[in-house]
């Protein structure tokens, strides 16, 4: 598991050399024997890393991986963009199983971060956050973002956003059955998962409605 974690890490923080390596490995196996075929395998599995290098390492880290934590002490903003959004260089220093910490760095375009979407989160700096790793090699992590306090709040926030498009609707046409149920649903399903006092009352009037 460490060794196939360093390979990993390698592939998707250096997907240029990761490239050559390829081009070298294979077309050497091509020069041997004779199946230019290889060279085929070569360029798609460089495109392959280059597309989804870190979703593999993702959801490898995630799946194998052990619980830990980490801490972003570095951001740094470079001039390369992507998604008309500036890339940004990151170090951090990841706790190990024994209680000490290591070293680590990672970019926007090469962070592993789970659940798998997409979208680029990265947690602030300073503060602690979970991640997964392999022990025996610590600096390859893959965040956690759903379980860190940013990703909480943003989950709450997304959960909220189909009790808000219900209450528009109660509150423009209050007497609309249609829209009652709707209400009602939305506050049932927000309260399922998170516990609101005023979501709570909210809920209650509707039903003795």
């Amino acid at each position: 598991m460490v060794f196939l974690s360093k390979i990993l890490f390698f592939t998707s923080h250096h997907g240029f050399l990761t490239v050559i390596a390829l081009f070298l490995f294979f077309g050497l196996l091509s020069a041997l024997t004779k199946k230019w075929v290889l060279l085929i395998i070569a360029f798609v599995l460089s495109i392959g890393n280059v597309i989804g290098g870190q979703f593999l390492n993702a959801w490898f880290l995630n799946t194998y991986g052990t619980e830990s934590t980490a801490v972003i002490t570095s951001d740094v903003e470079t001039s390369s963009t992507l998604n008309e959004q500036r890339i940004h260089d990151y170090e951090a220093i990841v706790k190990k199983t024994d209680g000490s910490y290591i070293t680590t760095f990672f970019s926007t375009t090469t962070a592993a971060i789970y659940p798998i979407e997409n979208a680029i989160r990265i947690p602030q700096k300073e503060k602690s956050f979970p991640v997964k790793f392999i022990p025996g090699y610590e600096k390859n992590i893959v965040i956690l973002y759903n379980q860190s306090d940013e990703g909480r709040m943003l989950l709450k926030y997304q959960k909220r956003a189909p009790v808000d498009k219900a209450r528009i609707q109660y509150e423009a046409d209050p007497e609309n059955q249609e829209f009652i149920r709707e209400y009602r649903s939305a506050l049932q399903n927000y309260l399922n998962e998170y516990d609101d006092p005023e979501y709570s009352a909210k809920l209650r009037q509707l039903e003795s409605k």
